[in-house]
């Protein structure tokens, strides 16, 4: 058991059809993947299941899907890789529906230690995204499909969607188990230590787009941590928060107080909160995301109307790798910017080097 959430190592899968929910989230160019860490991370938790006899039956989102459902982000080109990596065949269900009579048909045809790919749970929607909104049909027809559910999605645990949160609801009502993989019992395990009885100094790094996503982080890191460090799309809310123009970087209106709270939190309990002091700014998101783009390195406080922060500038980087440099533990969740691009995922590797 880790930290009191019930693994693949507890539960007896053989006959049983296996749900299982991974972060197949890799990035793509022209069809083919550039990076395959996701995909390999998974290996251990599918290669358990289907050792032990199950009818496993993975599920993932593949990137925003703004657009609807597309041939871009369908997860056809991980059904190939994992297939080349297992060594064996995956049958993948293309329908954009996710759960429809085509998945019924694959999964009722599975024998023990088959391995099915649905598609982009994100296909679906608001009903994947927002199932407190658009209601929790999914999720149950998810469900459906299963005697098992197993969340190996470590990336995507934190949020309330209809194949991560949801679906143990329904799984539990048929009287079925909810387990985590091997990735999500090494992560709990780490973090519980490194959280719950760190050495110090303790120093956590948070980064990413939505400071929705890490509300309660940040709330109860800064019960923790000695130093927080804020980057990525996110810091920019907290910019924004202490009265700092921002340009058209990314923001969260709704959470500006919740910014201050927190900056006066850390203040009342003698904590750092290091935001960055520069950011590295373009006139637009890179299109595509690997493109080349000009840049420059401004103060946090000047960015420009017509601008967007895109990474922590060159001054910043310093600041928070002598943080951490300092640091007996990190706890580190997400990048510093859009890591993705080569020019603007420095202020991330220079803080991890």
């Amino acid at each position: 058991m880790a930290l009191n959430k019930k693994s693949v190592d507890d539960i007896n899968v053989k006959g049983k059809r296996v749900l299982v929910r991974c972060d197949f989230n890799v990035p793509l160019k022209e069809g083919k993947i550039t990076d395959e860490t996701r995909i390999v991370a998974a290996l251990p938790t599918i290669n358990k299941l289907i050792a032990d006899g199950g009818k496993v039956i993975l599920c993932s989102h593949l990137g925003k899907v703004k657009n609807g459902p597309n041939e871009g982000e369908s997860l056809a080109p991980v059904a190939e890789r994992l297939s080349e990596k297992l060594g064996k065949p995956v049958n993948f269900v293309a329908d954009y529906n996710v759960t429809g009579e085509a998945a019924t048909a694959a999964v009722a045809a599975m024998n023990e230690g088959d391995v099915v790919l649905l598609q982009n749970t994100r296909f679906r929607g608001k009903e994947e995204t927002k199932p407190a909104d658009a209601g929790e049909a999914f999720a149950k027809e998810l469900a459906d499909l299963a005697d098992v559910y197993v969340c190996d999605a470590f990336g995507s645990a934190h949020r309330a969607h209809a194949s991560v949160a949801v679906v143990t609801k329904y799984i539990s009502e048929k009287g079925g188990e909810n387990a985590v993989g091997y990735l999500m019992q090494k992560e709990i395990d780490f973090l519980g230590n490194a959280v719950e009885n760190p050495v110090r100094p303790f120093v956590a790094i948070l980064g990413g787009a939505k400071v929705a996503d890490k509300l309660n982080v940040i709330n109860n890191l800064l019960e923790k941590c000695d130093t927080l460090i804020i980057g990525g799309g996110m810091a920019y809310t907290f910019l924004k928060a202490k009265g700092y123009e921002i340009g058209t970087s990314l923001v969260d209106e709704e959470k500006l107080d919740y910014c201050r709270e927190m900056m006066a939190k850390a203040e009342e309990k003698g904590k750092k909160l290091l935001l960055p002091v520069d950011t590295t700014i373009a006139a637009d998101f890179p299109n595509p995301i690997d493109a080349e783009i000009a840049v420059e390195v401004v103060p946090s406080n000047e960015i420009p109307a017509d601008k967007m922060g895109l990474d922590i500038g060159t001054e910043t980087a310093k600041l928070y790798a002598d943080a951490v440099k300092s640091a007996k533990t990190v706890v580190w969740n997400g990048p510093m910017g859009v890591f993705e691009n080569p020019v603007l995922a420095k202020g991330t590797i220079a803080v991890a080097q």
